[in-house]
């Protein structure tokens, strides 16, 4: 489980010494113990694998938005920070699909749900998600998805 490899790698670099890190894995795992709150009340709570992913997804996407800002606002030491930060997250990160394999993804869906046009963009997006959710960035996979059906 992804859990239990955040948890030894906090472990590890605890005794390593390595202070950058422990905070940025400490993060993720108050985020992880934020989200798992929240699901208390839930009726059905996921995976515990695709929780996490869905969590290290979000901090990595804002994190990378951080960076962005941080660049633009002439702060280069604070997106160095951020980028360390990134780094430590995507680790634990599934690898993500290449534009190619998303591109054959989705034609391979188009096929199967018979999608034609732009109505069908919902029904691709859903499968899309369900199939791929984790190894996607489902904002530019929708733009791919938005351009084939076009």
């Amino acid at each position: 489980m992804i859990r239990d490899s955040i948890k030894a790698a906090q472990v590890s670099a605890m005794k390593a010494g390595d202070k950058p890190r422990v905070a940025a894995l400490r993060l993720i795992l108050a985020k992880l113990k934020d989200r798992d709150i929240e699901l208390r009340t839930a009726d059905k709570a996921p995976d515990d694998d695709t929780l996490v992913i869905e969590v290290l997804q979000k901090m990595a996407k804002q994190r990378h938005e951080s960076i962005e800002l941080f660049e633009q606002g002439g702060r280069p030491e604070r997106a160095a920070d951020e980028r360390a930060e990134l780094a430590v997250i995507e680790e634990f990160l599934p690898a993500r699909m290449s534009e190619e394999d998303t591109k054959v993804a989705i034609e391979a869906i188009k096929a199967e749900t018979g999608a034609q046009g732009m109505k069908d963009m919902g029904k691709v997006m859903a499968e899309l998600k369900a199939r791929h959710g984790a190894q996607l960035d489902m904002s530019k996979a929708s733009g791919l998805v938005k351009a084939s059906l076009a």
